[in-house]
């Protein structure tokens, strides 16, 4: 029973960031061409928006103790082969997982068939091939420190000036017209 409720709410969190995308304005081609382009700033001003009110909501549940914050090793192994895949995905098609997602949900044909094509096929091979591979991907992995770890301090001296500067950023952006 309790992994049909995750499933469920996977599936409520799922639609509500795919409609949350798509009134975002990141469903659509033109705008994530636009943005790879330089020319549509609309991806970056979302992505800079999540990251503050992510950064702040998570910490807030940690400070709480809500949730527990436990950031995973890093590894090349993993890193490197993925980016690579996803780039090529975005190059070849102009979406990413997320967006194809959405865009299929407001009804892309262009997203449809090679978007969920290319999301079956990559879980396929993970699925099929992870287990396999697994001992070797993870080998040489690397703990990664976060900001505040790294220099010593407490979040919130790092979490409220990054805030204020991706702010600043954010309206300049938007004075500037993009």
């Amino acid at each position: 029973m309790e992994s049909k409720t995750r499933l469920m709410k996977g599936l409520g969190t799922g639609i509500i960031f795919g409609f949350l995308l798509h009134r975002g304005g990141v469903t659509d081609y033109n705008v994530l061409v636009g943005q790879l382009l330089l020319e549509d700033f609309t991806v970056a001003k979302i992505i800079l928006t999540a990251i503050v009110v992510g950064m702040i909501g998570v910490h807030l549940l940690s400070d709480k103790n809500i949730i527990e914050l436990k950031p995973k090793s890093g590894s090349l192994r993993r890193t490197i082969p993925g980016g690579l895949i996803f780039g090529a995905g975005f190059a070849l098609l102009g979406y990413c997982p997320g967006t194809i997602a959405g865009a299929i949900g407001h009804g892309s044909i262009d997203a449809l068939i090679p978007g969920l094509l290319g999301i079956i096929t990559g879980s396929f091979f993970f699925a099929a091939y992870y287990e396999k591979y697994s001992e070797s991907i993870n080998k040489n992995n690397f703990k990664v420190n976060t900001l505040p770890e790294l220099f010593k301090l407490n979040h919130w001296k790092v979490i409220i000036p990054l805030s204020a500067l991706i702010i600043i950023f954010l309206v300049w952006l938007e004075g500037m017209g993009f």
